[in-house]
């Protein structure tokens, strides 16, 4: 049997191809298909819970599947939205449930929660306002044309280049974010549209005109390629989180230190304090474990645990890949020295299932320990 650093490194190495296979399954694929044509005809809360199947598919996408039953819970979570601070989701400790609500946010979006998309429904209403606002009524010959044609355009733009290339679209889109595309500078427009939102010193970041970050934002293709003008937090996003999940629990089911490793590489990167790390009892093993911590640590004082992390971890490293493949390959050897998948695997031999640069690959092992078979 491989050892977990091992197993891990074979699954990370092409998570894509991973996840593939995963959704090649029967049923994964059954399912899935499943989810896909029917997710977008739900137009309420009631519908989307009476749906078992479905609600069960959306509930495992964010890890909450233990939790499908409690359908009066969750009822109660996605009414109260997330808009809120002090709403019912966002008061609980664990932030799957703010995740779940963010990507179903019924009470936000109503009957447009399961196919909200910034681009197509967020731009027409910002258009119809600026109209009012500068003496149009909204149901002038004009603005009802215009709508129409971008409306029946915008879904099929897959690039900044395609955007810019249909002048009409762009100057919609444009009006509908107070910029006007008579007055603009288009080589800038195109700039910040290539530069993005995600850092924070592109263009649209570091510009004082919030309308450019407000534009940008809405067509994100620099964030979601050419997915931009079509995504839905409910419809693929949501799949590929229902896959990686499966994927984990897979990895679970032969080995829980790799569960543990594909979990904390995915929330890894998202975290900001270590009080979140203690919220989470699966990301709050793997730190104790890569600190050789007896479980007995976790009944400590919190700001004692905390502040006992933060003097080993700087948990803006789990942001850096390469510091973060680090991390998860001390963990997972540890794990393995603590939970041995093989009595011939001895500490001596976990201490070489190193990366390259240890002086032998992930290839060479995987040779090696079919040979022991």
């Amino acid at each position: 049997m491989l050892s977990t650093y091992l197993s891990y490194q074979l699954i990370a190495r092409d998570l894509p191809k991973a996840i593939e296979r995963v959704g090649d399954q029967p049923v994964i694929d059954r399912e899935t298909k499943y989810y896909q044509e029917n997710i977008t005809k739900v137009t309420s809360i009631d519908e989307f819970v009476k749906d078992d199947r479905l609600f069960r598919y959306a509930m495992k996408a964010h890890g909450l599947e233990d939790m499908a039953y409690a359908k009066a819970f969750m009822v109660k979570a996605l009414k109260e939205g997330v808009s809120d601070p002090d709403s019912f989701a966002n008061k609980l400790s664990d932030k799957r449930y703010a995740e779940f609500v963010t990507t179903f946010n019924f009470a936000a979006r109503g009957t447009l929660a399961t196919v909200y998309n910034k681009a197509q429904h967020e731009t027409p209403a910002n258009y119809a306002l600026q109209a009012e606002i500068a003496g149009i009524p909204r149901d002038s010959e004009f603005v009802k044309t215009e709508t129409n044609y971008y409306l029946s355009n915008i879904g099929k733009v897959k690039s900044v280049k395609e955007f810019m290339s249909d002048y009409r679209l762009l100057t919609y889109a444009m009006a509908a974010y107070e910029l006007d595309s008579s007055t603009e500078d288009m080589d800038q427009i195109e700039k910040l549209l290539d530069g993005g939102t995600r850092d924070p010193d592109s263009p649209a970041n570091k510009s004082d005109n919030l309308n450019y970050k407000a534009f940008v934002a809405a067509f994100d293709f620099e964030g979601m390629g050419e997915t931009a003008t079509t995504y839905s937090r409910a419809q693929q996003p949501a799949v590929d989180k229902y896959l990686r999940q499966t994927l984990e629990e897979n990895a679970g089911e032969q080995n829980e230190g790799v569960r543990l490793a594909l979990y904390f590489e995915r929330k890894g990167p998202s975290l900001t304090s270590f009080y979140e790390v203690l919220a989470d009892p699966a990301l709050a093993r793997v730190i104790r474990t890569a600190l050789s911590l007896p479980d007995a640590f976790a009944s400590a004082d919190i700001d004692k645990q905390v502040k006992f992390f933060e003097q080993k971890f700087n948990i803006e490293d789990f942001s850096d890949p390469e510091k973060l493949g680090e991390f998860l390959t001390r963990f997972t050897s540890l794990w393995e020295i603590n939970n041995p998948t093989s009595p011939a695997l001895t500490s001596a031999s976990i201490l070489f299932s190193q990366p390259v640069e240890f002086g032998i690959s992930t290839d060479a092992l995987f040779a090696i320990q079919s040979m022991k078979r």
